[in-house]
C-alpha cells in the first residue's frame, strides 16, 4: 500500500541520524574501531509517520535531541580541535622526532582523522564532503583488512545516505555492514544486528516493500522479546543491567517505529497498542518525565484522536504539554501543535488556535522549518472549520426561523 502524502518520506528522523552520526564521530578514537556499533542508544528514537496533516508537527521530535545537540557536545569538540592544532603547532616548531608507528597503526590514524573530517563536514551542512571522506575512509579499511573500520564507516554511510534521502544506496550499505558483523561471528541476535535490521525494516517500509517491512519488525520484535526473557533466566552474578536496559530500550523503539508504520498504513488499532508498550518501557526505564515519555504520550493521545477517542486523548495530550513545560521540553512545539490538532478535532477553536500560534513562535525561534509548515497548515484548517461551522449555524438558524413561521 502505498503511504498517504501527508506521511514523510523519512521513516527515521533524519536530523536525529545526522546527530548520531555527529556523536559516533565526536567519540571516535582508535579503541571504538575496536568496539564498532552502529548507534549508541542514549535514548528512544522516534520516526518521522505523519498520520494527518493536522498532526505532522506531533509525531516526531524536530531537530531530535534528548539532551544532546545535533553535532554534539559543541564543548568537546573545541577541546578537540584546539588538542589538533596544538599537536600541528607542537610538529611544525619543536624538533622533529622518528615516527615510531607501525604502517598499520599510521593508516588507522588516517582513517580516524578522515571520520573527524567527515564530522567537521557535517556540522558544517556540507554533506557530499562528509561521503567523499567517508569513501576514503572505508578504501582505507579495505586496504588494511580493519574489520571494524569497515564496518563502523559502513554504518555511518549508510546513515549519511539515510539522511540525503538515498534509500537504495542506505539499505546496500547497512546489509554490507551487517554482513561484515555476521560474517566476523557477531550473533545474529547481537543488538548492534537488530539496530540494523530495524532501520532495514524502515527502508522497507519507505520503498513500500510491505512484506520485507513486516518481516524485518517481526524478526526485531521476536529476537529482542527472546533476549529479555532469557536475561530472566540467568543466574543474577550473570546478569548485565546494562545490556538488558539497552536491549529493553532497543525494544521500545522498535514497537515505536512499528506504531508509526502501522499508523501511516491506517492500522490504527495495531498502532495504539505498540504504542502504549513503547510508552510503558520508556517510563519504566528512564521515567515519566523523560522527553521521549512525553513524545510517546502525545504521539499515542494522536492517534486515540485519529480514532474518534476524543475523550481519552485530550486529557492524555494535556498531561504530556503540562509535563513538558515543566520539564523544559526541547521540543516543546512539537507537543503543542500535537495538543492543538486534538483540541481541533474537539472542536475547540479559541484554545486551538492560541496553541497552534504558540507553537509557531517557538518553531520559528528553533528554525523547524517542516514543523512551520504543518502549524501553519493547522492554522488553516483551522479557519475552514470555523467557517463551515458558520455556514452550518446559519443554515440551522434558517430552517429553525422557516418552522417557527410554518407553525404561526
Amino acid at each position: 500500500m502505498a503511504l498517504p502524502a501527508v506521511c514523510r518520506t523519512a521513516f527515521a528522523n533524519r536530523s536525529q541520524i545526522k546527530r548520531f552520526i555527529s556523536e559516533g564521530l565526536h567519540k571516535l578514537s582508535v579503541g571504538t574501531l575496536n568496539h564498532a556499533r552502529t548507534q549508541p542508544l542514549h535514548c528512544l528514537k522516534t520516526t518521522n509517520y505523519q498520520p494527518n496533516a493536522v498532526y505532522a508537527t506531533g509525531n516526531r521530535r524536530s531537530q531530535l535531541s534528548c539532551s544532546c545537540q545535533i553535532y554534539g557536545d559543541e564543548h568537546t569538540w573545541s577541546t578537540w580541535t584546539y588538542a589538533m592544532w596544538s599537536a600541528i603547532a607542537f610538529t611544525f616548531f619543536s624538533k622533529a622526532e622518528e615516527d615510531t608507528r607501525t604502517e598499520a597503526q599510521k593508516k588507522e590514524d588516517e582513517i580516524i582523522l578522515l571520520l573527524k573530517r567527515a564530522k567537521l563536514s557535517i556540522m558544517r551542512g556540507q554533506l557530499n564532503g562528509a561521503s567523499g571522506f567517508l569513501h576514503q575512509a572505508v578504501v582505507l579499511a579495505h586496504q588494511t583488512g580493519n574489520n571494524q573500520a569497515i564496518i563502523y564507516t559502513y554504518s555511518l554511510m549508510a546513515n549519511l545516505a539515510y539522511v540525503q534521502g538515498q534509500l537504495d544506496n542506505a539499505e546496500k550499505l547497512f546489509k554490507a555492514a551487517m554482513s561484515y558483523m555476521l560474517s566476523g561471528g557477531t550473533p545474529q541476535d547481537d543488538n548492534g544486528v537488530i539496530e540494523m535490521s530495524l532501520k532495514l525494516a524502515t527502508i522497507y517500509a519507505g520503498q513500500n516493500k510491505t512484506e520485507l517491512a513486516d518481516t524485518g519488525f517481526q524478526f526485531c520484535t521476536d529476537c529482542l522479546e527472546s533476549k529479555l526473557e532469557t536475561f530472566k533466566e540467568l543466574p543474577a552474578e550473570e546478569q548485565s543491567e546494562e545490556l538488558r536496559k539497552e536491549t529493553r530500550l532497543l525494544l521500545g523503539l522498535t514497537l515505536d517505529s512499528h506504531a508509526r508504520y502501522m499508523t501511516a498504513t491506517h492500522h490504527l488499532s495495531q498502532a495504539v497498542l505498540d504504542y502504549k508498550r513503547a510508552l510503558l518501557i520508556c517510563q519504566e526505564e528512564q521515567g515519566e518525565t523523560h522527553p521521549q515519555s512525553l513524545v510517546l504520550l502525545s504521539d499515542l493521545a494522536t492517534i486515540l484522536d485519529l480514532q474518534g477517542r476524543h475523550d481519552e486523548a485530550l486529557p492524555m495530550v494535556r498531561q504530556a504539554v503540562e509535563l513538558s513545560r515543566q520539564a523544559g521540553h526541547p521540543d516543546q512545539h512539537v507537543l503543542l501543535g500535537n495538543m492543538a490538532g486534538v483540541l481541533l478535532h474537539n472542536g475547540l477553536f479559541e484554545e486551538s488556535v492560541k496553541l497552534f500560534k504558540e507553537a509557531l513562535a517557538l518553531a520559528q525561534s528553533v528554525g523547524d522549518e517542516e514543523a512551520i509548515e504543518q502549524i501553519l497548515e493547522g492554522l488553516k484548517e483551522v479557519g475552514e472549520r470555523r467557517k463551515a461551522k458558520k455556514i452550518e449555524d446559519e443554515a440551522t438558524k434558517s430552517e429553525n426561523g422557516a418552522s417557527k413561521s410554518e407553525t404561526n
